[in-house]
């Protein structure tokens, strides 16, 4: 079994997300097994791994998308294990994913939209009559949208179709839809993948800045190790769905376990290169 995480190495910040024992079967396949996991508050956290070590179940079961065979899953001290997603999203957990999810027949700005539709003021009846301060929500909610694609340097593309921004917006502009919902964990899975350097450089400038600025938690998988150890506080490190290692980039980068099952020595290389 996987040690707990000691979460006395700094007593000050609690417990944004806590995974305890966490097991998930599919059929006889165990894809995650018995896996600990401490994210402190305000912590920038990467989770890493070869292609089938788990990282995305992981965010699947946080999220409630799968619900775990074992185990149990806390948000700042509340269970959340195998509530339905909306709940998981509504109480303050968004997430992006390795393949872009957006409307692309919708604007930008709908599109930021849509991802605080858990935040709106106004219920069913008010939205067919258009009563009970409607248009003053409406008004909110626009102006909330701009605000992020600002952020973003996406509120001259507010008006487009989502699907005709480049791909590094569009990249963005998934993030930002994310944050719409005013989480204050943030998942985000492989946010760098297909990008060009140039991109990659601007999307750690931009998560760096979403960080500090909005004071979120944010778990990111990513295999670009330029983006993981240059943004990453501490690293998870997965394989064959178990945690094998975990500490600081440098530690990361030093461990024997690490190096073999996926860093390798050109990987290291490239690290320090980098």
């Amino acid at each position: 079994m996987q040690p707990r995480p000691d979460q006395s190495s700094n007593p000050a910040k609690a417990g944004a997300l806590v995974l305890k024992d966490v097991t998930q079967m599919f059929g006889g396949l165990k894809a995650i097994s018995e896996m600990n996991l401490y994210v402190p508050e305000g912590e920038l956290h990467g989770i890493i791994g070869p292609n089938g070590a788990g990282k995305t179940t992981v965010f699947n079961l946080i999220t409630g998308v799968y619900k775990p065979t074992r185990g149990q899953i806390l948000f700042y001290g509340q269970d959340i294990t195998g509530k339905k997603p909306w709940e998981i999203a509504r109480s303050g957990i968004s997430r992006t994913f390795q393949t872009i999810r957006l409307y692309g027949e919708m604007t930008v700005l709908d599109n930021v939209r849509m991802g605080a539709c858990f935040r709106t003021g106004y219920g069913v009846v008010s939205s067919i009559t258009r009563l009970g301060g409607f248009y003053a929500e409406e008004r909110r909610l626009n102006q909330q949208a701009l605000q992020l694609l600002e952020l973003f340097n996406l509120d001259n593309r507010a008006c487009d179709l989502a699907g005709g921004l480049p791909y590094g917006q569009q990249r963005r502009l998934e993030i930002c839809r994310a944050l719409a919902a005013g989480p204050k964990v943030l998942l985000m899975d492989e946010p760098a993948a297909g990008m060009n350097p140039q991109e990659v450089t601007e999307l750690m400038e931009l998560i760096d800045r979403v960080h500090r600025e909005l004071n979120l938690t944010i778990i990111l998988i990513e295999h670009h190790m330029k983006v993981v150890m240059g943004l990453c506080r501490r690293i998870a490190v997965m394989d064959f769905g178990n945690v094998i290692a975990e500490g600081s980039p440098e530690e990361i980068q030093d461990n024997p376990r690490v190096i073999e099952a996926y860093l390798g020595k050109e990987g290291v290389e490239a690290i320090a290169a980098s």
